[in-house]
């Protein structure tokens, strides 16, 4: 689904990614794991957009999407989480999800204007795409609650919701178990789990390496920018130059 070739980013003098080649399979759970400031965000900000890179290619189900606009990517099916979840918190959670869907209405400036018919049916549509992922993600309980009102754990649902709000193929999730304990960590997993089931493919990065070592079926591992190694987590946790970069002896030794 997601191919890369040699993709690399420059900030002038700083190379953050560098020459990185991997691919990730429809319908499969990929991870990027690696070192604080080895490029795994900037990876996902190429993928997803929001910066363009210096060299190399991103083909996304068939098309070439290399410097294509955020909102030209999403349009296509690419949709992303980020480390921190920034919502509207005085709004209710239902309200938030709403903008999500927006990517897929047709209506205008005008419509707004002149409150047309078009106008009506969109608002209709969001408001339902709201409810079905907000159940999706098992929060119908607190649709009209404040955003501000709810916890750390439910805000990261709110994030996957409003990330599946966009209709997306494959889900990029920064860090989707930041700041959660161990027992909301592993209902977060299920829930990245269930959207595989649903269809979806997910990309993520994760410093949780239990987490991460039970659900992957492919990790590819980032260290100043550049791709050491890719593989199963058993590949993975076996592979030398992973454990003296990241994980270290006695993480490989458990």
């Amino acid at each position: 689904m997601l191919e890369i070739q040699g993709l690399t980013k420059r900030f002038g003098g700083l190379t953050a990614v560098r020459d990185v080649t991997t691919s990730f399979e429809r319908g499969r759970i990929n991870a990027i794991i690696g070192p604080n400031g080895a490029g795994k965000t900037t990876f996902f900000n190429l993928v997803s957009g929001s910066h363009r890179p210096t060299a190399g290619r991103i083909v996304f189900d068939g098309q070439d999407v290399t410097g294509l606009r955020p909102d030209q990517v999403a349009r296509l099916g690419v949709a992303r989480t980020f480390q921190s979840t920034h919502l509207f918190d005085q709004a209710t959670v239902l309200d938030n999800l709403i903008v999500g869907h927006r990517l897929r209405t047709s209506s205008t400036f005008w419509d707004v204007i002149f409150n047309t018919q078009r106008l009506k049916e969109d608002e209709r549509s969001c408001r339902a795409k709201a409810k079905e992922v907000l159940n999706f993600v098992g929060l119908s309980s607190v649709a009209h609650h404040r955003a501000a009102d709810i916890s750390q754990e439910e805000r990261k649902r709110v994030a996957f919701a409003l990330a599946l709000a966009t209709d997306p193929k494959i889900v990029l999730l920064d860090e989707p178990a930041g700041g959660v304990n161990p027992e909301e960590t592993l209902g977060l997993a299920e829930l990245i789990r269930k959207m595989v089931r649903s269809g979806l493919t997910v990309c993520l990065i994760e410093h949780k390496m239990d987490m991460i070592m039970s659900l992957a079926d492919k990790i590819v591992v980032l260290d100043h920018g550049e791709m050491i190694a890719e593989g199963t987590p058993a590949q993975i946790r076996s592979d030398q130059r992973v454990i003296e970069a990241y994980l270290g002896a006695d993480y490989a030794a458990a």
